[in-house]
This record gives C-alpha cells, sequence and structure tokens, in this order.
C-alpha cells in the first residue's frame, strides 16, 4: 500500500489465484491508506462443468482463468459464493467455477477476460479466433450493461504481443470494451528473485530445476503510471478504462458484528430467554441444597446481564453440545477461562466449578460496562473432540458450521531453512545456519543479526549466502501456507458463505473460513473454541482401568483433603502432574508444602514471571514465618486465602470496589486499563480511584497508595476461574496417581504412545516407583495398557504390524470363551485369515506368546507349518470330514509337535521389544551396566533442560546413529544420538575427537562418555559435547573432583534453607571445597560464594540425596 500510495494510486485490486484468503485484509489496509480498495479474484473455470472430472486415463478438464471484481456489496457477496463453490464442490487439482454459476452469480460483479491462462487468450493462442470471438459475445450477454472487458497486459512477453493486436481486432468486431491491467506479484523489479524463490517454496521445488514452474521474466512488478502509458500508447481508451473500472468498484462492506444463531426452545417456553432462565434456576437446585437469597439474588443479576446483552443464545448453544457431550460419555473439562465465574453457566453445567465456594466474578467473564462477546473456551477429551464438531456440525447444518482457517508464516528461522533448501544449501549446512538464529517466537533476523555476529561474517561471504540472507529479508513474515485453526469454530445465523468465503482443507475434507479468527466475529460469526485436552483423556483412561475394581469411582467425586494426595504433593512428587510437573514447580511445591486446592489455585496463578517475586512472601506467611499485613483491614476477607498477597485479577477488581466503590465493572475496566499501561488512561484512573475513596471517607495518601500498590498487579494477576479450573484438573491427576499409582501411569503410557522421550521418562518414574511392567500377553493384554494384579501390562495396539480390528477380536474371544491354552489354541479359536504371517511374527517377537509356555525362536520356526495344520483342520471340521476318519487317522490331525528352537538371549529379545513396541519393556541393554551408572554417572537425563551446563559430566548411554559432517574448513564432525536409560539426547564429536574414535564407536554400542552438556543455541536443542569415549563402561571412573557447586534460588533461600544446607554439608565433610550460586531471577549469572574450608564436602551419593531435599537448592555438581 505504502508503494502504491507513493506512485500516486487511488485504487488497487486484488485478485489472488483462486481464493479470497487476503481479501478483507487488503480492504482494511487499501482504506487506512486512502486508497480504493476493489475485491476480486482469478477464478479457474471450466466452462462445461465445475464437478466434472475426466475418466481414468482421459484428458484433464479445463482450467482457464477469469478475473471477478466486485463492483458493490452485491458483488462482493456473489464472489464469496462463487469462491466458496470454488472449493466445496469443484475443487479438482484447483477450485473451479463453470459457465453455470457464472449465470446465476454475475450480479455486481465486473468480468476480465484475464492473462494468457484466461480462455479467450488461449483460444487466440491456438489459432481458434472464431471460438474467442463466439465465448467472448457469450461473457459479454452474461455480464451485461458493459460489465465484461478484453484485457491487454504486457510484460514484455512474445505471447502477448501477438495477442494483443488480435484483442484489439475482437473488441473493434464486437463492441467490447477493452482494459489495461498489470499483473503484479512481487512489488518492486529487484523483488523478483525472491518472489521465483517463494514460488519454489510454495511447489515445493529447487532454484536449479529445470523442469519446475518459474515467471518467464521480471516484468510483474507494480509499474508506474508512465510505464503504463508507455506500454500501452497505442490503445488510450483501454488506459481510460483501466479508470473507469476503478470507479466503478465502490465496495463497502457492511460488517454486522457477531450474530447468533437462533436456538429452538423447546414447547411450552416463550423464547430463548424464558428457557435460559427456567434452566438456570432449575440448575441451582440441583447444584445448591440450599437456596439463599444471596444465591438467588446472584443468578438473577447475571441472568438480568445476560440477556439485556442478548447472549442467551449463546449460552444454550454451549450449554446444548457440552450436554451433548457428557451424554456420549466424552470426557468434558470443569471449566478454563473467565467463564467459569458464572454461576449460570455453572447452574446449566457448562462449567463445573462452584463460582461462590471460590470467591469468582461474572464480572470478569462478562462486563455490564463493557459490550464484548463472552468466551467460552471448552475443552473435552483430546481423542473424542471432532465428535463434539460432528454432533455441532450436523445439528446446525453442515452449510452454517466450518472450522477456521490459519496461516503459517515466514519467521526467521523458517524462511532461512526453507530459502536454503530452494537453493541446495545442503541439509546439514541450512540446520547449522539456522542454529546461529535464536529460538524465540518473537526473533526477526534483524534482531538475529545484531545478536549473532557469525549470521553478518557469513553474509559477507557473499555468494550463495548473501542470496540466502537477501531473499530471507524480503519473505521473512509473509504467509507460507494455510491450515486450519486448532480449537476454532463458527456457527453462522444463516449460511456462512453469507458472511465469509469457505474453502475446502485438500488433506482433511474439513470446511474452514477463509478469513482467520481475528476477522470472523465483525463479518457477523461467533467463534466457538473446542480444544482436546490429553489430561481429560489422560483421566477417562485411568477411571476405566479402575473401573475394573471399583465400578462407581469418579475422578470428579473425590476428597478434595485426601491426605495422601497433599503428602505427595508437599514432598515435590508432581511427575506427570497437569501443571505441576515442572522441576521449578517442583521445588515450589516442595516449599509452600501445599494443604488445599486454594494453596494449588495461589501457586498455580504465582508460578509465571512477574508473581514469581511474590512466592517467597506467599509461602512465608502460609508458613507463619512472616507476618501476614493486609493495606487496609477491609480487605482481610479478600485477601486471606492467599496470605495477604495479591494474586488474582478478580482480587484487583475488588479490591477497587472496597477502596474506592467501583462497581465490579468499572473495576474490569480499571484492570485492563493498569494492565495496559497507558499513562494518560492511567493518570485519569487514578483521579477517580482517588475520588472515589475520598467519598467513602479515605484520605488521599491512603487512596493513592493503594491505587499505586494494585497497579503491578493488574498486570501480573492471573485470571482465578482460569487456575481454579486447572487447578481442579490438577487436584484430580494428582489424587489418582497418589492412590491409583498402577492406574495412573498405565494411562499415562497410553496416553503418551507418540512420544517417546516422555513415555521413556514415565516408563522410568514408573519403575522407579515399584511398579512391575510387563509385556504384551494374548492373555492379559488390552487395546491399551492395563493393569493385572497391580501390574501394568503392555497394551496389544501398541505392537507395530497389529492393527485394532485384531485386537478387539483377540480380546473379546478370550473375554468370551477364556485365556489361551496355547499357541495352537489361539490360532484355532481365531479367524488366521484376519491375521497375516507379518503380524503374528510380531506378535511373537514382542513376546505376546511368552506366558504360553513355549519361546520365541520356536514359535517363528515352527509358524508357517503351524497355520497350516490349522486351517486344514478348520476346513476339515466345517466339511464334516474328521468324522469320516478312523480313530488313528483323527489322533494323526490332534498332534502337532513343536520344533524346538534353543532361545535368545536377553539382548536380541530386547532389540525384538524395541523393534516392534518402540521402547524397552522387560528390561533395558543398559542394565547390565546397573552398578556403573549408580556409581559413575553424574547426572541424570531425564530434564535435559535443568542439566548443570558446560561443566564435565560422565554418561553412559548406548549409540542410537551416528551421522559423519565435513565443516566448511574441510573437517569430519561426528553428530550421534545418544539413548540411556531416561532420554534420547544429540551428541557432538568435533573433528579432531571425531577423528580419534570413529572406529570404535559403532550404533547399538554402549559406551562411556565425558563431556559437556551445552545449550548455547537454545534449550531444545541440547547437545552433549563428547571428549572421551569408553569401549568398556566400568572403565569410566568418577571424576576426579575437588569442588562441589550447588546453585540456589535467591528468592527461596529463608534461614531455615541455609541452616539445613550448612547442617548437609557438615554431615558430609569431605576434600571438596564447596561453592554456592546464587541466582536471581531474570539473570542468567548470579552471585558465587566460596565456603570456608570448615565446610568442605565429600563426593558421595548419599550427599547428593540428602541435599535434594532442600527445596532451595535448583542444581547440584562437582568438578
Amino acid at each position: 500500500m505504502e508503494k502504491a500510495k507513493s506512485l500516486g494510486m487511488t485504487s488497487l485490486a486484488i485478485t489472488d489465484h483462486g481464493n479470497m484468503f487476503g481479501s478483507l485484509r487488503f480492504y482494511y489496509a487499501a482504506k487506512d491508506a486512502g486508497i480504493n480498495p476493489i475485491i476480486g479474484c482469478e477464478f479457474y473455470c471450466n466452462p462445461t462443468g465445475h464437478t466434472e472430472r475426466p475418466a481414468a486415463g482421459g484428458k484433464r478438464t479445463s482450467q482457464y482463468h477469469l478475473i471477478l471484481l466486485a463492483m458493490n456489496e452485491q458483488g462482493y457477496h456473489n464472489l464469496m459464493e462463487l469462491n466458496s463453490l470454488s472449493y466445496t464442490e469443484g475443487f479438482y487439482f484447483k477450485p473451479r467455477i463453470d459457465d453455470e454459476l457464472l449465470k446465476r452469480y454475475n450480479e455486481g460483479l465486473i468480468c476480465l477476460s484475464a492473462c494468457l491462462g484466461g480462455e479467450i487468450l488461449q483460444h487466440l493462442l491456438n489459432n481458434q479466433y472464431d471460438l474467442a470471438k463466439e465465448r467472448a459475445l457469450w461473457f459479454s450477454s452474461v455480464f451485461d450493461d458493459g460489465r465484461y472487458f478484453l484485457e491487454l497486459q504486457d510484460h514484455n512477453l512474445a505471447e502477448q504481443k501477438r495477442t494483443n493486436p488480435l484483442l484489439k481486432q475482437l473488441s473493434d468486431e464486437t463492441g467490447i470494451p477493452l482494459v489495461c491491467t498489470n499483473d503484479i506479484h512481487y512489488i518492486d523489479k529487484d523483488d523478483a528473485n525472491a518472489q521465483d524463490l517463494l514460488l519454489c517454496v510454495g511447489t515445493n521445488s529447487k532454484k536449479n530445476d529445470p523442469d519446475r514452474m518459474r515467471f518467464p521474466n521480471h516484468e510483474f512488478y507494480m509499474k508506474t503510471q508512465d510505464e503504463m502509458y508507455s506500454l500501452f500508447s497505442w490503445c488510450p481508451e483501454a488506459l481510460e478504462n483501466t479508470n473507469r473500472i476503478a470507479e466503478r468498484c465502490n465496495l463497502e462492506i457492511h460488517f454486522p458484528g457477531p450474530l447468533l444463531p437462533d436456538f429452538q426452545v423447546p414447547d411450552g417456553f416463550s423464547d430463548p430467554a424464558d428457557y435460559l432462565r427456567h434452566l438456570s434456576n432449575e440448575g441451582l437446585r440441583k447444584r445448591y441444597a440450599v437456596i439463599t437469597e444471596e444465591l438467588q439474588k446472584r443468578l438473577d443479576y447475571e441472568l438480568d446481564v445476560i440477556i439485556k446483552m442478548k447472549f442467551e443464545g449463546y449460552f444454550l448453544i454451549v450449554m446444548d453440545y457440552i450436554q451433548w457431550a457428557k451424554h456420549h460419555e466424552i470426557p468434558v473439562g470443569p471449566g478454563r477461562g473467565s467463564g467459569a465465574g458464572s454461576l449460570v453457566a455453572y447452574s446449566i453445567e457448562i462449567t463445573d466449578v462452584d463460582p461462590i465456594k471460590f470467591n469468582l466474578l461474572f464480572e470478569r467473564f462478562l462486563n455490564p460496562e463493557r459490550v464484548s462477546m463472552p468466551d467460552f473456551d471448552i475443552d473435552f477429551c483430546f481423542e473424542r473432540r471432532q465428535e463434539v464438531i460432528n454432533y455441532v456440525t450436523d445439528h446446525y447444518g453442515t452449510e452454517r458450521v466450518a472450522q477456521i482457517a490459519t496461516f503459517g508464516t515466514l519467521k526467521a528461522k523458517a524462511v532461512v531453512k526453507d530459502v536454503a533448501r530452494v537453493l541446495d544449501i545442503p541439509f546439514d549446512e541450512s540446520n547449522n545456519i539456522c542454529k546461529l538464529i535464536p529460538d524465540d517466537p518473537k526473533m526477526t533476523l534483524t534482531k538475529a543479526f545484531e545478536q549473532n555476529k557469525e549470521l553478518g561474517e557469513l553474509e559477507g561471504r557473499g555468494g550463495i549466502y548473501a542470496e540466502l540472507f537477501d531473499a530471507a529479508r524480503r519473505l521473512e513474515g509473509l504467509n507460507r501456507h494455510t491450515s486450519t485453526h486448532a480449537a476454532g469454530v463458527v456457527i453462522g445465523k444463516e449460511q456462512l458463505v453469507k458472511y465469509v468465503p469457505l474453502y475446502r482443507d485438500a488433506k482433511t475434507g474439513a470446511i474452514s473460513t477463509q478469513y482467520t479468527m481475528d476477522l470472523i466475529e465483525e463479518c457477523g460469526l461467533v467463534k466457538m473454541d473446542f480444544l482436546g485436552l490429553k489430561t481429560l483423556t489422560l483421566i477417562k483412561h485411568t477411571e476405566d482401568l479402575i473401573h475394573k475394581k471399583d465400578p462407581s469411582f469418579n475422578a470428579a467425586v473425590i476428597d478434595e483433603q485426601d491426605p495422601k494426595t497433599f503428602a505427595m504433593l508437599c514432598k515435590g512428587d508432581s511427575t506427570a502432574v497437569f501443571q505441576f510437573e515442572s522441576q521449578g514447580m517442583q521445588n515450589i511445591l516442595k516449599e509452600a508444602k501445599p494443604s488445599n486446592i486454594e494453596d494449588l489455585v495461589a501457586l498455580n496463578a504465582l508460578y509465571r514471571p512477574g508473581p514469581m517475586a511474590y512466592i517467597p512472601q506467599f509461602v512465608n506467611c502460609k508458613l507463619g514465618k512472616q507476618p501476614i499485613t493486609y493495606a487496609n483491614p477491609e480487605l482481610e476477607e479478600e485477601l486471606k486465602t492467599t496470605y495477604g498477597v495479591i494474586v488474582y485479577q478478580e482480587q484487583v477488581m475488588k479490591v477497587a470496589q472496597i477502596i474506592a466503590g467501583y462497581s465490579l465493572g468499572s473495576a474490569d475496566i480499571l484492570r485492563r486499563i493498569m494492565g495496559k499501561k497507558k499513562v494518560a488512561a492511567l493518570e485519569k484512573e487514578k483521579v477517580k480511584f482517588i475520588a472515589g475513596a475520598k467519598a467513602l471517607g479515605r484520605s488521599e495518601q491512603h487512596a493513592a497508595e493503594i491505587f499505586e500498590m494494585l497497579e503491578p498487579f493488574a498486570g501480573y494477576g492471573f485470571n482465578k476461574s482460569h487456575a481454579v479450573a486447572y487447578s481442579v484438573v490438577a487436584y484430580q491427576t494428582a489424587f489418582l496417581k497418589a492412590n491409583y499409582p498402577a492406574e495412573f501411569w498405565a494411562a499415562n503410557l497410553t496416553n503418551e504412545m507418540g512420544s517417546p522421550d516422555k513415555f521413556s521418562e514415565y516408563l522410568q518414574v514408573a519403575k522407579d516407583q515399584g511398579l512391575d511392567i510387563l509385556p504384551p500377553s494374548v492373555n492379559y493384554s488390552d487395546k491399551h495398557f492395563s493393569v493385572v494384579d497391580g501390574k501394568i501390562v503392555y497394551g496389544l495396539a501398541g505392537i507395530k504390524n497389529v492393527g485394532e480390528g485384531v485386537v478387539e477380536q483377540l480380546v473379546r474371544e478370550r473375554e468370551n470363551a477364556g485365556p489361551y491354552k496355547d499357541f495352537l489354541d489361539f490360532l484355532t479359536r481365531l479367524d488366521t485369515k484376519a491375521m497375516n504371517t507379518k503380524l503374528l511374527e510380531s506378535l511373537i517377537k514382542a513376546g505376546a506368546f511368552d506366558t504360553l509356555g513355549t519361546n520365541r525362536p520356536t514359535l517363528l520356526e515352527n509358524l508357517g507349518d503351524a497355520i497350516t495344520y490349522v486351517q486344514k483342520r478348520k476346513e476339515a471340521t466345517a466339511f464334516g470330514q474328521i468324522s469320516l476318519f478312523d480313530e488313528e487317522t483323527e489322533a494323526s490331525m490332534d498332534t502337532f509337535t513343536m520344533r524346538e528352537v534353543e532361545d535368545w538371549k536377553i539382548p536380541e529379545k530386547l532389540e525384538m521389544e524395541k523393534g516392534l513396541l518402540g521402547f524397552y519393556i522387560s528390561g533395558h541393554p543398559l542394565d547390565a551396566f546397573a552398578q556403573a551408572i549408580t556409581q559413575r554417572v553424574t547426572v541424570n537425563t531425564s530434564k535435559l533442560d535443568q542439566l548443570p551446563f558446560g561443566r564435565p559430566t560422565n554418561i553412559i548411554a548406548m549409540v542410537s546413529s551416528i551421522r559423519p559432517f565435513t565443516t566448511q574448513k574441510g573437517g569430519i564432525m561426528g553428530f550421534l544420538q545418544l539413548t540411556d536409560r531416561n532420554a534420547t539426547f544429540d551428541a557432538t564429536l568435533f573433528p579432531k575427537t571425531f577423528e580419534q574414535y570413529r572406529d570404535t564407536v559403532r550404533v547399538d554400542g554402549i559406551y562411556g562418555f565425558i563431556g559437556k552438556f551445552d545449550n548455547s543455541r537454545g534449550n531444545d536443542k541440547i547437545s552433549f559435547l563428547i571428549e572421551q569415549i569408553f569401549e568398556d563402561p566400568n572403565q569410566l571412573a568418577p571424576l576426579a573432583v575437588s569442588r562441589c557447586h550447588i546453585e540456589l534460588e535467591k528468592s527461596f533461600c529463608s534461614n531455615e534453607h541455609i541452616s539445613h544446607l550448612r547442617d548437609t554439608c557438615l554431615s558430609w565433610g569431605g576434600s571438596c571445597s564447596l561453592h554456592l550460586h546464587f541466582r536471581h531471577e531474570g539473570e542468567e549469572l548470579g552471585t558465587t560464594v566460596a565456603c570456608g574450608r570448615e565446610f568442605s564436602v565429600r563426593y558421595c551419593d548419599d550427599l547428593v540425596q540428602a541435599l535434594q531435599e532442600n527445596p532451595a537448592i535448583l542444581h547440584i555438581w562437582f568438578d
């Protein structure tokens, strides 16, 4: 727009190929720049039928280009209709329309014959002048009143030099007017190369591919008026028509704002408001044993606000699909976001969090003094979320329900990676270049070059590197591809195409809006969020396992003061506990000693940047180590659950109400102003606050102090409604872990089957907690992980090459007729035709038949003969042939003798398991080195991002892969992938070290390593820098240590923690000097203190274990 404005242009058109994704954003940008926006589209047209498909091997259908421009709002709506139909009905390689659709939806549209890809031009190029004339006259008759134009373009192409005179001749003969246009694909001429590379990105090709799609020259840029007059001086009337078309296109889009779909109420109710009042009052009586005056007053107030703002239909729609989900046993979250603060939502079971019990505010959700759409974000079971979307689609109709488009953008790292691929820069080199760009979602190339001088040095080499970064800068921030929003669904009051253009996702078939989430509400659509939460799936899986021994168990109805649960949390044992799994949160749990759900809510809200600074005050006040103080005694009732610390946004609102007499609606507006930190608005609000406080008899100074106290909390404070809802889910997972550990971990392993690192971690944690993990078994396993006699059993569906249908048949037969007696019994009872040899081999190798008494190699040796024998026996039985044999023959049919084969060694079994299950289950290759690991390994890799980086470290691990890489200087590095019992991680051998050990290291070998973990490229790029390798891990000697380092969180270091640290160190005296590192929040480097000789300690596991009990300690290492 800036370029168009600088060139003095007053109108500009958007005619993207086959889509309208950018139309509305273009409309806004043009309006803001004072330019008349012309909304159009370059359609693909198959004249004989947009739904036509060629017969197999037949000629591909036509896809002629055709330009349509909206003259007015009617034209805009027809443009959306045509474009939507091209995707939903006409998509075949491209979204297509046809002649019939043009006749039906041409009102308000101007039609241009398009570029060389247009039908008229194609006929002319094929020497079919008469056909071109016939078709031009047809278009002119459809787009009557002078709405059809023959389009002249000149991009210095031979084809255009040939066809432009023919178009002039056609115009003279038919009277169809000409128009000059300029096909713009990039802004400036020197952007051509960048656009060419972007085309390669979009078509997944490389720049040097000889047959790829490419533009013929560099003429597709925004030309000036003088350039256009120079090109078309021979046809001035066509130039004039360009302006005439612009004058005829005066589109003003009227935005209705969000329009709620109608909700059909049952007979006996006058309207949705009447029905909502009825349901809310009925629900209130179900939720509360006694309906107090306060409860009824709160409900009536909320209903009045909801109905006055005309949102009753919205509540009923959300209630309906949640109700459907619950009736179909699809887990639904107790709430999410500020919606949990509504008593109406609680009464009609949209939420399951009691807003009265937790002192939640309705105005934080729906402010009567600030009209905005309510927004219920609903969590559903991750596995069954789509079923709810399908219900809504069926209920309201496919034409009124769609998902929402979103765009993947070319951010700094992504654009460099894409352009490097197009330029055929080797993958390893491309990866190394990308590693120079810091891992930050907000990172730009400009910032990256400022922060890492190596990037500038690389670009300075010129050649392909200069081209890479020049193109990357030009393309950065552009949209790369479309996808579907993870949660958003829109429901229209009428057909969606009346409001937005639609498209069908080519991969999923889902219908989505072409406009993104930030634009759809003003177009008339209401967004609903259907989120998939894996934790709900976990809870459901755990409940299902518990039901086998306790059918009445319900995780939503549990003891909220369960001693086992809080004892576990107070120890910081919160691995796999929703919202409380991180190491930092585990430390806080150990420190804070939570004793009720309110404590969990507060910790959940506090553990984030900003509010973390108040955690020590919260903890000290809770534990009685610091007196609880209130800025005003009247605030005690509101702040007592958080021990005098303002934690929540709702508390900011209540303080404003108590101190300055604000309504809660006004207090919510105050909170927003404070959060945005706009000085002028803040000063204005401060005057209002002080005036309100003085009206209640408070001093100006006191009021000002309270206002200043609130300011940081308004920005830092967390939404309590959301914190409560998610802490309820967190408590449920903690309860399950504490009381049903086998079922909890079995469900977790099922949930994490697709996440190898997380699965391995949870598998090891379950083992460490004393749980036995059994390999799969045809006699014990279910489809997913299950629990038998307190032991976790691997699920059969987790075995490669084993389909769920076979598993269901196998389990169903076992449940109906009892366990399988032996392998032949298994083959006899199941349909072996549905079980191919590969499937049976997989079951055998994974150990699924081990419990039947025959070893794995013996079963594999006899598999083919056993299948043949069983099939012949089944056929003979089916035809009654056995009854014709004598007893001796029948006896021979009953006999099948296995040829015995020696069993595999343990390592071979484990490799088979790993290959088919993806993990080691019955053991681990590193088990053979258990003693060496205990005595010589110095780190636990289960939390890679929390390791002491840059310090000498011993590990014992198996090599999973080796990848040599030639450096720019010609040296050869080695990139390894290492696996131990906790994690899989990358390792690096620099050229000199790689040369030393390249003949020593092999894939699947187990070695001892000395090196350092490095995270200089970000926590998602952690690598172990190898310095030494030992072929025999037992030769890995403990580090010759002389120093013990302890890193502490300064804000957690109370006198009690320091005393515990001192006493522990004195109890384990030795020769290692003690060095304390105090980390300050927000700083990578803190303060280091070298302690006196009397605090020197002994290097041993017992010391480390004793120190780890101190919640202020973050890391311990020796060197």
